[in-house]
């Protein structure tokens, strides 16, 4: 460091006293700090701004005031949400003196769910899902329906721009808010229609009966989805599961109420499928790090099917089934609701309430029990799949053992065609899998050795969708995969122990290169989820096109970019001839061209792979990969107009 930082340092220390701290007052705090309440300024972070408000119109469909709620995205990112409720009231809240409605709006931790008998349960536990949409905006209009008028108030980035006033008359109830997010705090204000609609799909089977309407008036982009599933959760398990095959015909519906508590589960096993695929909510929110509410239901159903297995005599002497036995295959929902819910974070990832762990086991211990009784014919099929599972999970947890034993003997050598990196921080680290040899040499040439490791693939790979965890334990060509990584697979991925954070997928750009990223993907899903969770699985994009002028070269990522950039290089004349060629695949770019065009950090390409649908991956995984024919022809008949570059 130099003296001249130093001093710098030490001056700034010298001087610190009371008049460097700052106190953020009101909403300030908000446009300050984002992040610590909506997750981010980019896209999730926007539409995170509408689910806060339509959290709160649900609500009082919660409170059974709230039947319809509609989302309009306007044009220049504008949103207004709608709803028949009750009307945010706007009589005078006694501690503030000011309107309720000017509370809910400006104040942080304000609401109607703080005990206040406003709400028995409720989602925006925190009561800062409004004020925060307020400051975050450049604009946001309220309009209240109540008593017979219409009260309108205005904001700009959490300031009132107009007070509460009378602008009408109306014959109805319920709450209107427009918004626009502040183009200076967020990336960008452009709304994705499919992430907002999964949304709001997945609150309308939640919430039985009501209607859920999305629309999209931006030009070019127009849209309209209106959503009502009386079935609530059953339908909810029938959606996930439309493209596989049930192994029962009937979703298992159990549900119970405890003073102010429910617990409803709606469960579907499926023949054909390995994985299970488990959703858990705690008053509408998608608990997806799970809580006290999975881990009842998980304990619970071990525990029936072990009992019923010994009932039956299809269990003998010490015979257990694991809970993973006991979950392979199903489809489950669980949604619980309840007072003075206890979330990790703001976020609400996690439910924490010690009570709900009881509850939910208690209402599937009794319930389910009595459903196998009344129906042995579904209980004996769910128990056959179990015990299948269970001969296989042996055998895989065998062929496990063997390769830890040989891999200890073996002083847990890495695989032979690995070219590591020096580098050993995992957080400065990065692994291509290649498809192909030849790549794999020419990526092995062209890489940066201090922190590139490649791992060539070669071959057809195991499609691990039609495969239990006993077929891919010592598959040849999924071995190398998951030893290099480091961090195991299934139960036992630990993802501490993970060897790269950076997982690079680097196929041709043709048929053969998408199926090969296809059953990465697909193992990767199915088996190292937190790889894809943990954002560390990207895709490399190699270039399509090479344009030659002379000894002057230029590579173009895809077609659209193609006639502009040639047009570019012929000169100003125009007379330049410029040599056009198709990139065929990665085994026939020399080492430094594969390094300039899709390895240097400087100038490559890499999309990071997110999971924002887990229910429609799941999907998609099962009709490209799963058993079923039919699924997958009328996928590929619907989308094979978006189809490009393929085998040029």
């Amino acid at each position: 460091m130099s003296t001249e930082n130093t001093n710098s340092i030490n001056d700034v220390n010298d001087e610190y006293d009371a008049s460097h701290i700052q106190v953020l007052e009101g909403l300030e705090a908000v446009r300050k700090r984002p992040g610590m309440y909506i997750g981010s300024t980019s896209t999730s972070g926007l539409h995170h701004l509408v689910y806060e408000i339509v959290d709160n119109a649900i609500d009082e469909t919660l409170a059974g005031a709230c039947d319809e709620i509609t989302v309009t995205i306007e044009k220049e990112g504008i949103i207004t949400v709608t709803d028949n409720g009750r009307g945010i009231p706007i009589d005078v809240q006694e501690q503030t003196g000011t309107s309720a409605l000017e509370v809910v709006f400006t104040v942080l931790h304000a609401g109607g769910k703080f005990g206040g008998g406003g709400y028995k349960v409720a989602g925006g536990l925190h009561g800062v899902g409004a004020s925060v949409v307020n400051a975050l905006s450049e604009w946001l209009v309220a309009r209240v329906h109540r008593n017979g008028q219409i009260y309108e108030m205005r904001f700009s980035r959490g300031d009132i721009t107009q007070e509460l006033t009378v602008v009408g008359t109306t014959d109805k109830s319920g709450t209107e808010v427009t918004f626009k997010p502040d183009k200076d705090i967020f990336d960008d204000l452009n709304f994705n229609y499919e992430i907002l609609r999964t949304r709001m799909r997945e609150q309308a089977f939640l919430n039985g009966g009501l209607r859920i309407t999305i629309c999209d008036r931006r030009g070019g982009q127009e849209a309209q989805d209106s959503m009502c599933y009386e079935g609530g959760i059953i339908e909810f398990v029938g959606y996930i599961n439309r493209s596989k095959t049930p192994l029962h015909d009937n979703v298992i519906y159990l549900h119970d109420e405890r003073e102010d508590s429910t617990a409803q589960v709606a469960l579907q096993y499926c023949g054909d499928v390995y994985n299970e695929f488990l959703l858990s909510f705690a008053n509408n929110i998608n608990t997806g790090e799970g809580g006290m509410h999975e881990t009842g239901f998980k304990a619970a159903l071990t525990r029936v099917l072990n009992d019923y297995g010994k009932k039956a005599n299809m269990l003998k002497g010490e015979d257990k089934l694991s809970g993973e036995d006991c979950r392979e295959g199903i489809t489950a929902v669980i949604s619980v609701r309840l007072m003075d819910a206890q979330f990790e974070g703001q976020t609400k990832s996690k439910l924490g309430n010690s009570e709900m762990r009881a509850f939910v086991d208690s209402l599937l211990s009794e319930k389910l029990t009595i459903y196998f009784e009344e129906n042995p014919a579904v209980a004996r099929a769910i128990l056959d799949k179990a015990l299948t599972a269970s001969r296989a999970r042996e055998a895989a947890r065998k062929a496990r053992d063997n390769i830890r034993r040989k891999n200890a003997l073996e002083g847990m050598s890495l695989p032979g065609k690995l070219a590591d990196c020096n580098e050993t921080d995992p957080a400065l680290t990065e692994i291509y899998i290649v498809e192909g040899d030849s790549a794999g040499g020419s990526a092995k040439g062209g890489r940066d050795s201090r922190f590139q490791a490649i791992l060539p693939l070669w071959g057809k790979m195991l499609n691990v969708e039609k495969a239990r965890a006993d077929k891919v334990y010592g598959n040849e060509k999924l071995a190398p995969v998951i030893t290099a990584l480091g961090a195991g697979i299934g139960e036992d991925f630990d993802e501490s122990k993970l060897r790269y954070h950076k997982v690079i997928i680097m196929a041709d750009a043709d048929v053969d290169g998408s199926h090969i990223r296809t059953l990465l993907l697909t193992f990767f899903f199915r088996f190292m989820r937190p790889l894809i969770d943990g954002g560390y699985v990207y895709a490399a994009q190699p270039p399509l096109f090479k344009l030659t002028r002379g000894k002057k070269v230029r590579w173009i990522l895809n077609e659209s970019e193609l006639d502009a950039a040639a047009e570019e290089m012929r000169g100003e004349d125009g007379k330049g001839k410029v040599e056009i060629s198709r990139n065929k695949g990665l085994g026939e770019m020399d080492a430094h061209e594969l390094w300039e065009t899709t390895m240097n950090p400087m100038t490559r390409v890499l999309k990071r792979l997110e999971l924002t649908d887990a229910i429609e991956a799941d999907e998609i995984f099962t009709v490209l990969m799963g058993e079923k024919v039919e699924p997958r022809k009328e996928y590929i008949e619907k989308y094979a107009k978006y189809a490009v570059n393929l085998d040029m």
